[in-house]
């Protein structure tokens, strides 16, 4: 097994943990408040900051893995996330609302900035680890996202889980010591150096990026602004509305979730390789963006009319279908990213994309209360729709070359 290899598969291994607490903390927090009658917009609220906060981490944590190294990031990432947890668990029963929504707020601020602290530099180490072209740069990027996104999925439930098993503070601490070893077991195995290089020395240097970067971080927005607009509030408060019990929710969610991954992992078998990296890559996404868009369509028009069927049942079996399109939307766009970055600064470009995605879902995130709250599922399912057109339109839009990359530069044909 050489270095690299061992490197990729630490790096996995420790994201694996720290995903599935993180998926574990939404439900958590969705469930416990929803418990305490807090509206579908207040939760929606309570999940602000943590998306916010993920917009400025993305930003800075691609800059500072580049300067620092990637485990320093992870590390921070990781010790980030303990502080969260710990914050979430001193919360006091009676205190007023205002102030439980500011604390939780806040705690979910500090989570935002751990998830995507560390999410950037385990990305980031993917593009530092691989060494054999854009074959293997796919594979790899679908491997670990697909993987970490069935670790998620296995997080909801565990969420629900524990909150039923444990009680909220007891499942807290419970995550904040499983963090505690993944951090302990990183510092020990990845190399310092793993990821530095020079990085951007003023805001105008960082921020000026490929067109394929900048539109492909425009699509992300949209697509994953579409999923948080049924996915984060909507969806569960609807089944919970339906009759469905917490741990069901999570159940679905969490299959949901570990379908797509699994998908993702798959992906590289279902799009046409080319010898550059992108000519036939970016066509089949432009395909299954589309594919994409027609599914909450579909479920809209079918859940305006009457229905012999439960409409919770329509609802999860459409959503199951959408699982796919974009499971492989996401790992194309996992892999673009990669390909469109520059080498010196993978991680600064890898930092700018997922600012955009964490803004899409702080858009989706406040859409899916507000929405809900207006017009119900329809309204979410309708709303994911219009962000999904905006994706696909600019998949149109994205080089079919990169234009930062010479043409003898280009990556071997991929197998």
């Amino acid at each position: 097994m050489t270095a690299g290899t061992r490197h990729y598969l630490i790096v996995t291994a420790s994201y694996w943990g720290f995903t599935l607490v993180d998926g574990a903390l939404r439900m958590l927090v969705l469930f416990h408040f929803f418990q305490l009658g807090y509206s579908p917009f207040t939760l929606a609220f309570l999940f602000l900051l943590y998306e916010f906060a993920g917009i400025v981490a993305n930003l800075s944590g691609g800059w500072l893995a580049t300067r620092y190294g990637i485990p320093r990031m992870l590390a921070i990432g990781q010790g980030l996330q303990v502080t969260g947890l710990v914050m979430l668990s001193v919360l006091d029963p009676g205190w007023t609302m205002a102030m439980s929504v500011a604390w939780v707020v806040a705690a979910q601020g500090i989570a935002g900035l751990a998830k995507d602290f560390t999410k950037t530099a385990s990305k980031s180490a993917i593009k530092a680890t691989s060494a054999e072209g854009s074959g293997q740069l796919f594979r790899w990027v679908a491997y670990f996202t697909g993987s970490k996104n069935a670790m998620k999925g296995v997080g909801f439930f565990f969420g629900g889980l524990l909150l039923e098993a444990l009680g909220f503070r007891g499942a807290l601490w419970l995550m904040a010591g499983l963090i505690g070893v993944i951090f302990l077991a990183g510092m020990a195995s990845l190399p310092r150096q793993l990821g530095k290089a020079k990085s951007s020395k003023t805001m105008r240097e960082f921020f000026a990026k490929s067109r394929g970067v900048n539109l492909l971080a425009a699509a992300r927005i949209f697509m994953f602004g579409a999923r948080e607009v049924w996915f984060m509030v909507g969806l569960p408060v609807f089944l919970y509305a339906a009759g469905w019990k917490f741990i069901e929710v999570g159940g679905f969610l969490a299959a949901w979730t570990i379908g797509y991954g699994l998908i993702q992992a798959v992906a590289p078998s279902l799009v046409a390789r080319s010898a550059d990296g992108l000519s036939r890559e970016i066509p089949y996404a432009r395909v299954w963006a589309g594919l994409l868009f027609a599914v909450p369509v579909f479920l809209a028009l079918m859940l305006r009319e009457p229905l012999l069927w439960r409409p919770d049942i329509v609802l999860v079996t459409g959503l199951a279908i959408f699982g796919v399109p974009f499971a492989v939307n996401s790992s194309l766009h996992s892999y673009l990213i990669l390909a469109y970055a520059g080498s010196e600064k993978a991680a600064e470009d890898v930092g700018f994309y997922y600012a955009a995605n964490a803004a899409g879902r702080l858009i989706g995130i406040l859409l899916s209360g507000a929405l809900y709250q207006t017009g119900g599922i329809v309204a979410c399912l309708v709303g994911a729709a219009a962000m999904l057109l905006l994706c696909w339109g600019i998949t149109f839009l994205l080089p079919l070359r990169d234009a930062s990359v010479a043409p003898s530069n280009h990556q071997p044909a991929l197998r």
